[in-house]
């Protein structure tokens, strides 16, 4: 299958990139664009087949990753679509997936789109900072729809293949809930604690102190901006909707702490610890190609 196989990646920043430069290091015909020339002049100076027109990478392709920034995606699909045949297998990165999977139903695209999104990623950004490793072992979620069960399958063993993914089948509206919790609300979060410090008289002190829990709880911050922005609105209500259980969580820590009660601060973070260690204990190795 992969060595047959023509594909094309459209957007190549981190997460583009990544998969662009692994496809190619699994000997994959493959074919990048990116809206900036100075990013298609950095794939072509790599030797990657990086035309400047769109419709040169993207024609006579078996699949094409979409993986521009996420309110790019609609748009970009519907090109996409346009100038590919009807066999071409169609799938997106994006981080939510309800808006993209209606717009793919609401232009009759179902049939060839299969919504995706790779858990993977770093704070930083563009093709320089891309790696072919960066999906060793991720959970790569696709959306299966009803008349793409077997673009789904496609796609699904491609990515097993080339990628080493554990596929994870999940319907568009519960991907987008899971990951406003596991993924959208820690950027948030994130934000607001490193904003406390920098608009506080301490500062300087804090960051003096700063050590392993600042930084580790920080970290995605490092995120441009705007991606993470797009990201947030994209699914805003999900994400204001696990914001308003941290509010509450939040609230009971600060009731605990002025009544002096241990015990309900022990049991809370007991609960939190007891989470922490199970995300530790469930680190899985990548999934092994198909024979």
């Amino acid at each position: 299958m992969v060595d047959s196989l023509r594909a094309a990646v459209v957007g190549t920043g981190l997460i583009g990139g990544s998969i662009l430069l692994r496809l190619r290091e699994r000997g994959v015909d493959v074919a990048g664009w990116d809206p900036d020339a100075a990013t298609r002049a950095e794939g072509r100076a790599r030797g990657i087949d990086f035309p400047d027109a769109l419709a040169d990478a993207v024609r006579d392709r078996d699949v094409v990753f979409l993986c521009g920034p996420l309110s790019s995606l609609p748009e970009t699909l519907r090109t996409v679509g346009r100038l590919t045949g009807t066999d071409c297998v169609l799938t997106d990165v994006g981080s939510t997936k309800g808006g993209i999977a209606a717009y793919a139903a609401g232009h009759g695209l179902t049939g060839r789109f299969v919504p995706g999104h790779p858990m993977a990623g770093t704070e930083r950004a563009g093709l320089t900072a891309a790696s072919p490793a960066l999906f060793d072992g991720a959970a790569w979620v696709l959306c299966p729809t009803t008349a793409g069960l077997d673009r789904f399958r496609t796609l699904a063993a491609l990515l097993v293949d080339v990628f080493g993914a554990r596929i994870v089948p999940l319907d568009p509206d519960a991907h987008d809930a899971a990951a406003a919790l596991a993924s959208h609300l820690p950027h948030l979060l994130a934000g607001a604690l490193a904003a406390t410090v920098a608009e506080a008289d301490l500062r300087d002190a804090a960051l003096g102190l700063a050590a392993g829990s600042f930084r580790d709880g920080t970290r995605v911050v490092g995120t441009p901006a705007a991606r993470t922005v797009d990201m947030l609105l994209n699914n805003r209500d999900q994400v204001l909707a696990q914001l308003d259980r941290v509010r509450g969580l939040l609230d009971r820590y600060a009731a605990a702490l002025r009544g002096g009660d241990a015990a309900a601060l022990v049991d809370l973070q007991q609960r939190a610890r007891g989470l922490r260690l199970a995300l530790l204990d469930r680190e899985l190795p990548a999934a092994a190609p198909r024979t």
